[in-house]
């Protein structure tokens, strides 16, 4: 089962609703590797400096707003920290909307709001009022750092938390040519309109989503499944861990959690995968790279 990404409450007027924020949505694309045609080796993407072309260690690294063009200013830690809004841990609804209101271009990404122990009967009283009136409550919630705008709506049994996109995110229309006007203006006769309407009710069915599958994704991993079965259509390389410095107890731990993606494994603990770290370095690694070289010889200096 998901993991909740937070728990906290759900609060309209003075009523609190302890719940549980869980996953709306699951990801079914396909993510590739990129490798070199010349000996099916993947490509690292290193974080060099623009002008020197060196590797630039995480410690190094700050975030920065571009404002002009090659001109920036840096963004420290504690600015985003003062930025960040204090409530992490409830969706506070301050009004309730009809749902026909809400354009759909609003809406981005569903959640679902799952009832702490013994929180049935407000999340029921909520669920249920809100389809008799045909309401749904607009809240603020704060995911990690950033705080969104939602709306709170039933479906069925739950109560379903869906992101909204703010207006400065939308694109005005205004912004393309598009046909204003009435049908006349464009010669379109009333029999054209009539029978495109026709075909619309012949067309008519009961929107069933089970009937729609993403048939790109299957065909791809069909061929996927065969080019794994087919000889020499496959290519094998472990890929080396890469470290600052092993006595800095830094561990890249991008690459650790790229490689437990594909593996389908828990990121291990700081602690193990520093020591871990520490005895990769301490090994012959002939497949090392040239930091890790260049740190080995300046320690033996």
């Amino acid at each position: 089962m998901a993991r909740p990404i937070w728990s906290g409450s759900l609060s309209f007027g003075l009523l609190n609703i302890p719940v549980s924020l869980m996953p709306g949505e699951r990801r079914t694309d396909l993510s590739f590797r990129m490798l070199d045609s010349r000996d099916k080796k993947p490509i690292r993407f290193e974080r060099v400096n623009a002008e020197t072309g060196e590797e630039v260690p995480w410690k190094d690294i700050v975030k920065a707003f571009e404002y002009d063009k090659g001109s920036y200013v840096i963004v420290e830690k504690e600015d985003i920290a003062a930025a960040a809004p204090e409530s992490h841990e409830s969706v506070d609804v301050e009004t309730f909307v009809d749902a026909a209101s809400i354009n759909l271009r609003y809406f981005e990404k569903p959640y679902v709001l799952v009832p702490g122990k013994k929180a049935e009967k407000g999340y029921v009283l909520l669920r249920e009022t809100l389809k008799k009136s045909g309401k749904v409550g607009i809240a603020r919630v704060v995911i990690r750092t950033r705080e969104y705008i939602c709306a709170v709506m039933p479906d069925q049994d739950a109560l379903v938390l869906i992101l909204l996109r703010y207006p400065q995110e939308l694109v005005d229309f205004d912004e393309y040519k598009l046909p204003e006007g009435k049908p006349a203006d464009f010669r379109l006769a009333p029999k054209e309109l009539q029978m495109a309407e026709q075909l619309i009710d012949s067309m008519t069915s009961k929107w069933n989503p089970a009937d729609y599958h993403d048939e790109f994704r299957t065909r791809l991993s069909d061929i996927i499944k065969k080019r794994i079965k087919s000889s020499g259509a496959t290519t094998r390389f472990e890929e080396p861990e890469h470290h600052e410095d092993a006595a800095t107890n830094v561990v890249d731990f991008m690459s650790l959690l790229q490689q437990s993606l594909q593996t389908k494994k828990r990121t291990p603990p700081a602690k193990a995968a520093a020591k871990k770290a520490a005895k990769t370095t301490k090994s012959p690694a002939k497949k090392a790279s040239k930091a890790v070289k260049k740190s080995a010889s300046r320690k033996a200096s």
